[in-house]
């Protein structure tokens, strides 16, 4: 990986250029870009990293009516594409919405995709309910710290699964109980209403935790064996799609508008682990690797 100069984009009918200040670096991309994924997502190398952004609206291509060149807006890439991490990024103008009141433009990038992901699988697919029991499988990461606090905010009992040095940080953002992975196996577990797995391991034994009519929202492939966990966890869809839920984030308008809506409600919040250059995208990587990251690194480009 590495940093490369390549022509700034030209905003197509209907795109908006955006000055990126601040790119989420996604906790997924290291599989990918490993290429231990290669057999289920199509794509060539050289490519960008990064699906999710904040900056300023610097230019927009003909027919666009939502945005106006200066809008201070956050965004994701179209599904299935990246290159965020860049100075500049032309998206559809569908695929931003005005930043919340109060965020500058490089915390704000620690949101967009984690928070859509978050609202999905709890709201709609998993239509977690005040009371409910919610067990959330890296509590700690990027999607996981928030949905710990969306989950306290929808009034749910939340018990995170996380590294020993995250369990009083998670129990900060709404947890009930924050329980370390490595030492609470899934059968000393009790049963709970939904499972939120980002981890990907074991499915069968936690989806053994789940009450009468509870659901399992799988987010993750289990990365030594990913095709066959993915292959399970679609066969898993199709043979009980209420109990068994799995998507691929693709936010509509309308749920980055949501998602804007609740960080300005106080439901969720940024978490920064640490802001880096734009040259240190490789290093975020690394640390991403090691483990133990709180929330989400944030590159900064330097615009603004």
């Amino acid at each position: 990986m590495h940093v490369a100069e390549v022509p700034t984009p030209v905003p197509a009918a209907g795109e908006v250029l955006v000055a990126v200040h601040g790119a989420g670096v996604g906790g997924g991309e290291q599989a990918i870009r490993a290429g231990e994924l290669r057999r289920l997502l199509r794509g060539t190398f050289p490519r960008g990293v990064g699906v999710d952004f904040a900056g300023r609206v610097a230019a927009v291509g003909a027919g666009v009516t939502r945005t106006l060149v200066g809008d201070a807006v956050w965004g994701i890439v179209p599904h299935g594409t990246f290159g965020s991490s860049a100075e500049y990024v032309a998206v559809p103008q569908q695929r931003v919405a005005p930043i919340p009141d109060g965020l500058d433009l490089v915390t704000a990038a620690a949101l967009p995709s984690v928070g859509t992901t978050a609202i999905r699988a709890l709201v709609h697919e998993a239509r977690l309910a005040p009371g409910a029991r919610l067990l959330v499988r890296g509590g700690a990461g990027g999607v996981g710290s928030v949905a710990v606090q969306l989950g306290a905010a929808l009034g749910a009992h939340v018990t995170a699964l996380a590294g020993a040095g995250a369990l009083d940080w998670v129990r900060g953002l709404g947890a009930a109980e924050a329980l370390d992975y490595r030492d609470t196996p899934p059968g000393a577990l009790p049963r709970f209403d939904v499972v939120l797995d980002l981890v990907g391991t074991d499915i069968p034994a936690y989806r053994r935790r789940l009450t009468r009519g509870g659901r399992y929202v799988g987010l993750a492939v289990d990365p030594a064996r990913p095709v066959r966990s993915a292959t399970s966890a679609v066969g898993n869809k199709l043979r009980n799609p209420r109990r068994y839920r799995m998507f691929s984030n693709d936010p509509s308008p309308e749920l980055l508008a949501d998602l804007t809506r609740r960080v300005e409600a106080g439901e969720i919040r940024p978490l920064v682990a640490g802001r880096l250059p734009l040259e240190g995208v490789v290093e975020a990587h690394r640390r991403l690797e090691a483990g133990g990251v709180k929330g989400r690194y944030v590159l900064e480009t330097g615009k603004g």
